[in-house]
């Protein structure tokens, strides 16, 4: 199907729709494998998303990134290698690492040594940069600011519609349009009768503070903590760190960026606590409940998510303005988002397991639950659309693949890449 004359039968040969990480993973791999093939890379953003846009934080130790039951071991540390080949990460040095480990066991909690590496969210267009010119002088076509809005199986190919009304013919497409394209792979593999798993998410939120309360980033840059409970912390921000807005259609989330080491510090760090939700039958769509939640949130914020002190919280009270002080409450919020009471948002059987993993935190990193600490609600994760493959290299049809986060082959930018690589094996085999 690939080769100089389906070129001449297709406008491209493929196109991988999305150019985050899991487009990228693939779109190298096959240009350096196959480099006849004609490929465009579509994306409704200015810039390659995903990611890689936003901090550029990466784990290159599995588990971290790697979905269960879809990846071995051996499959991901293979794939990682090549990973690492690409972005040339520098690791972060640890220390001290056992002491926390000691203190993480004996409460039933683990703290997992990860290798990392952290960009920064003013560098991360530079490496995205080279990363377009490194594929754009393969060949490699680019088409941003361009939305896709669907994919139509044919008998002798793939369709892909944009937002334009253009069609554009192709022999096989990747779809890889990440978290926030969640949405649109649940209206594509509705429509092409792909059967899809929409049980599990991730809900949460994210807590803001001064370094000197968690100090363990001194030691660890990005410490990955398992609690009881399907509760884990996620994506640790520190140096000079803050938490953003990210929209979606009707509503916002909260996360957390960082610069890089050259930028002087703000004396803050920033971090998300997540509880993973595997919901049963009769609900219809884990992801659908959580935009929802997100809804709801935004609702009582007045547009706005929330936001709380730890002491409020522990006292029962909301936060208001006047909590957030010069006196004990030293530190302006990095995101002003409106201050409240979490307990009318976030459910209880949620927001219990949450603040169980805080309290056994606080005892493995004393401080972090000094009364200044801000609770910011929601942060939460919508990336377990995970379709039906009909083989190991996320093949969901005869020519369309689905990888990345926002298909549930991965969680995080090395995971999705790895994906990328993996579903190019898929087509160079199956060419």
């Amino acid at each position: 199907m690939l080769s100089s004359k389906a070129a001449r039968k297709y406008d491209y040969d493929l196109i991988i729709v999305g150019t985050g990480p899991a487009g990228l993973g693939a779109a190298f791999h096959l240009s350096a494998s196959l480099p006849s093939l004609s490929i465009l890379m579509i994306d409704r953003e200015r810039y390659c998303s995903g990611g890689l846009l936003n901090d550029c934080k990466q784990n290159y130790t599995y588990p971290i990134g790697f979905n269960d039951g879809i990846w071995t071991r051996e499959e991901a540390e293979r794939l990682l290698q090549i990973v690492e080949q690409h972005l040339q990460p520098v690791i972060k040095p640890k220390q001290n690492i056992s002491i926390y480990q000691n203190r993480a066991r004996r409460l039933g909690v683990s703290l997992l040594d990860v290798r990392q590496a952290h960009v920064g969210t003013d560098r991360s267009k530079h490496l995205i940069h080279k990363l377009r010119s490194e594929l754009e002088q393969r060949g490699v076509r680019f088409m941003l600011e361009q939305e896709v809005t669907d994919i139509i199986n044919c008998t002798d190919g793939v369709k892909v519609v944009v937002a334009s009304g253009k069609t554009l013919n192709c022999s096989k497409v990747i779809t890889a349009p990440g978290r926030k394209g969640f949405e649109f792979l649940q209206k594509v593999m509705e429509r092409m009768g792909i059967a899809f798993i929409d049980n599990e998410v991730d809900i949460g939120i994210r807590i803001e503070t001064r370094q000197e309360n968690y100090q363990i980033v001194a030691d660890y840059y990005d410490p990955k903590f398992m609690f009881p409970d399907k509760v884990r912390t996620f994506c640790t921000n520190s140096g000079h760190a803050r938490v953003v807005l990210e929209q979606y259609q009707g509503f916002s989330l909260v996360n957390g960026h960082s610069l890089s080491e050259k930028n002087a510090g703000n004396g803050l760090v920033n971090f998300a606590l997540l509880k993973t939700i595997g919901l049963k039958n009769p609900v219809r769509s884990g992801q659908q409940m959580a935009v929802f939640l997100a809804r709801l949130a935004n609702e009582i914020g007045g547009g706005r998510p929330i936001m709380q002190r730890v002491g409020d919280f522990r006292m029962g009270k909301r936060s208001n303005s006047e909590n957030f002080n010069e006196d004990l409450f030293s530190f302006e919020p990095t995101c002003r988002v409106t201050a409240g009471d979490l307990g009318l948002a976030v459910p209880a059987k949620i927001m219990r397991h949450i603040w169980n993993a805080l309290k056994k935190l606080d005892n493995i990193v004393p401080g972090v639950l000094h009364p200044s600490t801000i609770m910011y609600y929601p942060e939460i994760k919508m990336y377990a659309n995970k379709p039906a493959f009909i083989d190991t290299y996320f093949r969901v049809s005869e020519n369309v693949y689905m990888i990345g986060d926002g298909a549930g082959t991965s969680r995080g930018i090395t995971g999705a890449w790895a994906s990328g690589i993996r579903a190019a094996e898929g087509i160079l085999l199956n060419r």
